[in-house]
């Protein structure tokens, strides 16, 4: 299949997808998600971050099992670009102290991605950010 769309998801939307909470995510955003011209994709800081939040104690389920389960369900692949390229770009971006929002944000937006989040300060900075 060939997709007309690179769609970035955030790290709460793989969560709430994984949690079957759809109900957490705007109208727009469920039907980027049912469109099957659009290919999802994560930044790999996303699986780190998952990976993260799982060892903290704050989600049930590792990175690997979230991305198996969102991988079967929406293709979902990891990004391939140069790691080095997400960095140097992250490290222009200064709307954040977060690691791991500058390096999601920057791996979007290193070929003006659609990136899918609820977070306002990355929505306020990145303006191909949807929600």
């Amino acid at each position: 299949m060939t997709y007309q769309n690179n769609i970035y998801l955030d790290t709460h939307i793989l969560v709430w997808l994984y949690q079957s909470k759809t109900s957490q995510l705007s109208k727009g955003v469920v039907e980027k998600l049912e469109n099957i011209n659009n290919q999802f994709l994560v930044s790999p800081m996303v699986i780190l971050e998952l990976e993260f939040l799982y060892e903290i104690g704050r989600i049930n389920a590792s990175a690997g099992q979230i991305f198996q389960h969102i991988k079967e369900v929406l293709e979902l692949k990891i990004c391939q670009k140069s790691w080095l390229d997400v960095v140097n770009l992250a490290n222009q971006l200064k709307f954040t102290r977060d690691p791991f929002d500058r390096l999601i944000v920057a791996n979007a937006m290193l070929n003006d991605n659609v990136l899918i989040s609820k977070d306002n300060k990355i929505s306020e900075f990145y303006k191909r950010c949807f929600w």
